[in-house]
């Protein structure tokens, strides 16, 4: 009898599992269960065919039940779904959802791989015709089927993470009035407060209403064809279209009821070559519990990158060769009209709660070189152990470039470089690109100076607490201060500031500022070599002003 392995749910994890034991075993039978009609498809570009920027609907399907069969040989079952597990037996239960047919097949091993389901808590109306999530191909159907036609003018989006935006983004391309509603804050919490700071002026600049700290608690029909939505603070908003889009939650119900074990967010725990607590079940993708890479937590982190990757090591370990998922770092990225915001590693608030000492660095460089034409400047942030120089994370908004950074900041932090590892990275350069001090060596030459104890810095956030005790000093230029200073600031351009040194207090600690970081740090060495005591007020004015937007 030839070893059988099951697959729940297809996608990333699922199919790509299903595909890696064929390329390792010709002999082994590998059946794919998929509740949906679609087994393999790019469930990241939904928004994009939506808005229209995707045309051809069937870009985004990338195999089907025939070709899977065709090119590898796998006994893919869309539209089955896998209803129990006979752990004793090991066997699962399947519904044939088109006749309700209900049937077992046995398994040597069972990949699960169901993934996450959009979180819906108990709000009034979220059934109503009008409310839609988008987790699938139907989802995306449905949607843009509902807006032709209502011929649709307005749209709230609840929730303003990474779907909640892209989605957004695309309805406003389409002509259509957004507003977004988020009970946190500020929008994609993956991100620290005053580097989605420009993000959300962009929207607004745009004419995207922007609703903080204010969620949907209820639906109800409106005038006409629209929804009402009512927020917790007790407003009122007409929509014609709603996107349901606070979050996922791992689908866990297969597994619960088999008994297998789930960790501490809730989700699958598995062993670091993707098994459950029964050794002969795997599971990969959205339902699973990860360790997160810096903190060393438990975390949920439903990425497309990761479930890609689980799906190949858990087919690996089913054919013997072994494999190990190590951890996820939550890299990410997302456009908003011109902007772009990427992310790796822990942010402030995760690193605050996993007790972990931090110091964060933000500056402000351009995307290439200043001289070349098209360069834009880019707000990066990367945080570092000052006990040990590690890297724990990195940030970074702006029109050009945040991709480039933070792709290189993850794999520094994955492969455990210190910040002053980042001023010796060979990166590539010519000015349409890049410059010959890119940002990352940027950070890494700030870093090494605080390390070194050159200078000190002060962050956006110790502003007004310092002010009580320190002087502020603005090096800029006149022009520069003409548009505006931090309260309370001398003004002393940096080409001045030896000839007026004796406007300076000894007796008072000096917090320094330019525009973005650098001219600052000139005058904190200058200041600090005539006998001074004084810190570099970390991005400058830049990030200080943006988290008044």
């Amino acid at each position: 009898m030839s070893k059988r392995v099951l697959i729940v749910g297809g996608v990333a994890g699922g199919a790509n599992a299903a595909t890696r034991l064929r390329r390792l075993d010709e002999k082994l039978e590998i059946v794919v269960f998929e509740r949906g009609p679609y087994v393999s498809f790019a469930n990241c570009g939904l928004p994009y065919h939506v808005g229209g920027e995707i045309q051809e609907r069937k870009k985004l399907l990338q195999h089907t039940p025939e070709t899977l069969k065709a090119r590898f040989a796998i006994d893919v079952r869309v539209q089955h779904s896998v209803e129990r597990i006979d752990r004793a037996a090991k066997e699962v239960e399947v519904r044939e959802l088109p006749t309700g047919r209900v049937y077992r097949e046995r398994y040597d091993s069972l990949i699960l791989s169901p993934g996450a389901a959009p979180f819906k808590p108990t709000v009034p109306g979220l059934d109503l015709p009008g409310v839609f999530v988008l987790r699938d191909i139907p989802d995306m159907d449905r949607i843009i089927a509902w807006m032709a036609e209502h011929s649709c003018k307005s749209a709230a989006i609840a929730g303003g993470g990474f779907i909640g935006l892209e989605m957004m983004e695309q309805l406003h391309h389409k002509g259509i009035e957004c507003a977004v509603f988020e009970s946190n804050p500020q929008i994609l919490m993956p991100l620290d407060a005053e580097m989605v700071r420009p993000i959300e002026a962009e929207m607004r600049e745009k004419g995207v209403k922007i609703n903080l700290l204010d969620p949907v608690q209820g639906i109800s029909k409106g005038q006409g064809q629209s929804l009402t939505l009512t927020t917790k603070s007790g407003s009122n908003y007409q929509a014609d279209v709603v996107i349901w889009s606070i979050g996922v939650r791992p689908e866990t119900k297969l597994a619960v009821d088999a008994g297998l074990e789930l960790g501490t967010t809730g989700a699958v725990k598995v062993n670091d070559h993707l098994q459950t607590s029964d050794p002969a079940i795997y599971a990969v993708g959205d339902c699973i519990e990860v360790t997160h890479g810096v903190t060393k937590t438990p975390a949920f982190i439903p990425l497309a990158g990761p479930a890609n990757r689980q799906g190949r090591i858990a087919a690996d370990n089913i054919c013997g060769i072994p494999s190990t998922y190590k951890a996820t770092y939550g890299t990410a990225i997302v456009r908003v009209f011109s902007l772009t915001a990427a992310c790796t590693g822990a942010n402030e608030k995760l690193l605050a709660k996993a007790g972990i000492p931090y110091q964060a660095l933000h500056l402000h460089p351009n995307s290439h070189a200043s001289y070349y034409p098209g360069a834009h400047p880019l707000a990066l942030k990367v945080i570092y152990n000052p006990k040990t120089g590690a890297l724990l994370g990195a940030q970074a908004v702006g029109k050009d470039g945040a991709d480039k950074r933070i792709d290189v900041l993850a794999v520094a932090i994955q492969a455990g470089l210190t910040i002053e590892d980042l001023v010796d990275l060979e990166l590539c350069y010519a000015p349409p690109f890049g410059s010959a001090k890119d940002p990352v060596n940027l950070a890494g030459m700030i870093g090494d100076n605080v390390q070194h104890e050159r200078v000190s810095v002060a962050q956006w956030s110790d502003v007004e607490k310092l002010a009580l005790t320190a002087q502020l000093v603005d090096v800029r230029d006149p022009a520069e201060v003409a548009k505006g200073s931090i309260p309370g600031a001398i003004h002393i351009p940096l080409n001045d500031l030896r000839s007026r040194l004796a406007e300076l207090p000894k007796d008072k600690e000096l917090l320094v500022f330019c525009q973005s970081g650098q001219r600052s740090y000139n005058a904190c060495r200058i200041l600090l070599q005539h006998g001074y005591a004084c810190r570099n007020l970390s991005g400058a004015y830049k990030t200080w002003s943006t988290t008044l937007l």
